[in-house]
This record gives structure tokens, C-alpha cells and sequence, in this order.
């Protein structure tokens, strides 16, 4: 009997813990869904790992993450698991110019140089033999930058879309066709990859028998996507820095004539910019729209006094809407449950 009673006691504190635990998912499951959709931009991308450093102080849970080149490289590892903090150390870590094309440092002292059929110069690549499959115009692979996410990705043991800690996704561009196309399984290091291969400057990664190339080419800015996948409020970081304008002028003719030719959807997204129209109804369609101004810089800004720069205007801008994140916070948090937010900064008023 004794037995028997001292084993029911050791289970009672195990049976509150368990409630607990029901308990803290059900209020999980009950809450409005907070989805993050980070913009394109390139080097800019900086100031949003600023954003989040806030976002984070402000303990707003994320339940979704959508983003679109530079933007999906921040996102994927986010979702991966990284905080914000680490993903600062690792933007300002970084030789971006050597990352991003593929440049070879033991070869930057020879003008030219041959390796297994590539063509160095300074140690950046320029020419690859006829192996080449890819066809479309492009001249960087994005290899390095590519194994670096892997890697990054493979630390903290996920390597595919379905093992991430939050949900994800990305938006490339179906090159042909100019389409919008959202990335949601396989290997998330690929997806990144071709979510920022700027036409003209990267291989387009061929996925599916798809060559996709930089989604900002059609959703800059993936709202849409973030509420499809079922978040209920989006906070939104935008890196675009100039009102764009719709295109008014007929173009019928020369659309006509690249029909012919068989670049018609090309020229058409060129002429019509369809991808206009839908960045303005999507930062206006966020719940929290953040904006950093970083006018003095644009998208090759990876020079490592820019990205420093970049990560405290992103922080900045954050601050400025913290009242805004708080009040998320608290719409967030169940009635009678303390609000708990870490240390604010110095415009965190």
C-alpha cells in the first residue's frame, strides 16, 4: 500500500506538467497566427536582421515566414533556427563579394588562371567550358553561397523544407514564363538560392525542369503568400526605397513582335510590370509595415562598413515601431498572463 501511494505522489507533479503543457499549446493554438514576410533588396537585407533583433526583444512569436531573395536568406535561416543576434555575427562575418561570385582567393594574385575548365581572372570566374547545360543568360553559379546556407542549415540538422522549425517559404521567378513560383519543399539552401538569382548576373537553378531566377522579379514583397499559408496578422519588413511607378504607355506592337520570337512573356512583364501593382496592394495589405530608409545604399551595398551601417538603421527602424510590436504583444498574450519583453533600446519608448 505504501508502495502504491508513494508512486502516486511522484506522478502527481508529472500530471500538473502535463496539464501545463496542454494548457501553453492550447493558448498557442487559440491566438491569432503571426506571419513574417521579409522583401528583396540585396545587400539591404541587413537591416532586416536589425528588424528582428527587435521583434525579438518585443517577444513576438513568428508561426510563419515568407521571403524573396535576400529576403529568403534571412527567413530560411530564421526558420532554421537562428537568432537574430547570430544572424548579425554571421552578415558581418561575411566576404560577400567572394561569396556571391564564387571568387577563388587563392587565385585572386594571377590575372588569369584555368581550373577544370574555368576561367579565372583575379580569381572571379568568367568563362566556363561547354559543360555549361544551363543556357540561360547568367554568369555567376552561386556555388559558394549555396554550400555556405547548406551548411549553415546542416548544423542545426535541417536540410529540408518539412524538418524547419517554423514553416517557410520562398517566391522565385519561373524564367520562361515570368510566373510566380513558391518554394515549400526539397532542400531549402537550392530554394534560396534560386529565390536571389538576379537574371543576367546569376545561373538561373533549375528546379523541377524549371529555371527559376530572383522572385523579386514578380512579388517583391509576398504578403499574399504569408496569408495564404494562414497567418491571421503579417508584419511586413520592406527594402524597397523608390515609389515604383506602373507602366502607363502601349507597348502592342513590341509585345506583338517578341511573341514572335518567342520572348513574348519576357517583354510583356518588361512593358506591363505587373509586379508593380501587387507590391503596393501588398505593403499596404500588412498589419505592421516596416520600412527602414536606406537611401545611401542599394543592393551590391556589401562593403562590411555598409552592412554594419545597415544593421543599426534596420535596429533603428525597428525601435520606432515598438509601441506598435507591444501592442502585438499584448493582443497576443492571454488575459492575466504577465507580458514579458527584454530590455529596450534607447528609442524603444
Amino acid at each position: 500500500m505504501n508502495r502504491v501511494i508513494t508512486i502516486l505522489l511522484l506522478l502527481i507533479p508529472l500530471t500538473g506538467w502535463a496539464q501545463q503543457s496542454n494548457t501553453a499549446s492550447k493558448t498557442a493554438a487559440a491566438r491569432p497566427k503571426v506571419g513574417l514576410v521579409l522583401g528583396g533588396g540585396g545587400a539591404k537585407g541587413a537591416a532586416e536582421v536589425g528588424v528582428l533583433k527587435v521583434i525579438e526583444r518585443a517577444g513576438i512569436p513568428i508561426d510563419y515566414i515568407v521571403g524573396t531573395s535576400i529576403g529568403s536568406i534571412v527567413g530560411g535561416l530564421y526558420a532554421t533556427g537562428y537568432t537574430a543576434q547570430e544572424m548579425d555575427s554571421i552578415f558581418r562575418a561575411q566576404t560577400w563579394l567572394s561569396l556571391l561570385t564564387d571568387r577563388r582567393e587563392e587565385y585572386t594574385i594571377y590575372p588569369y588562371k584555368n581550373d577544370n575548365g574555368v576561367t579565372y581572372v583575379f580569381g572571379f570566374p568568367v568563362h566556363v567550358s561547354d559543360n555549361d547545360k544551363q543556357g540561360a543568360a547568367g554568369a555567376l553559379y552561386g556555388h559558394k553561397i549555396e554550400m555556405m546556407l547548406d551548411s549553415l542549415m546542416g548544423m542545426r540538422g535541417f536540410n529540408e523544407f518539412e524538418s524547419l522549425k517554423i514553416p517557410f517559404r520562398c517566391v522565385a521567378c519561373d524564367f520562361v514564363n515570368v510566373q510566380e513560383v513558391v518554394l515549400h519543399d526539397g532542400f531549402p539552401a537550392l530554394a534560396m538560392r534560386a529565390s536571389m538569382a538576379i537574371p543576367g548576373v546569376f545561373k538561373p537553378v533549375v528546379w523541377k525542369g524549371t529555371q527559376l531566377v530572383d522572385g523579386g522579379m514578380v512579388n517583391n514583397l509576398p504578403v499574399d503568400v504569408c496569408k495564404a499559408m494562414g497567418a491571421d496578422i503579417v508584419i511586413a519588413i520592406d527594402l524597397q526605397q523608390k515609389e515604383p511607378q506602373e507602366r502607363k504607355k502601349n507597348f502592342g506592337f513590341v509585345e506583338r513582335m517578341a511573341d514572335m520570337v518567342g520572348v513574348g512573356d519576357l517583354v510583356k512583364w518588361a512593358t506591363r510590370r505587373p509586379d508593380i501593382s501587387k507590391y503596393k496592394k501588398n505593403s499596404k495589405a500588412a498589419d505592421i509595415y516596416i520600412h527602414p530608409v536606406l537611401a545611401d545604399y542599394d543592393a551590391s551595398s556589401f562593403q562590411h562598413e555598409s552592412v554594419e551601417v545597415m544593421l543599426e538603421l534596420g535596429e533603428n527602424e525597428g525601435r520606432r515601431h515598438w509601441q506598435e510590436l507591444v501592442a502585438l504583444k499584448r493582443k497576443l498574450t492571454p488575459a492575466g498572463v504577465k507580458i514579458v519583453t527584454k530590455a529596450v533600446g534607447k528609442s524603444e519608448k
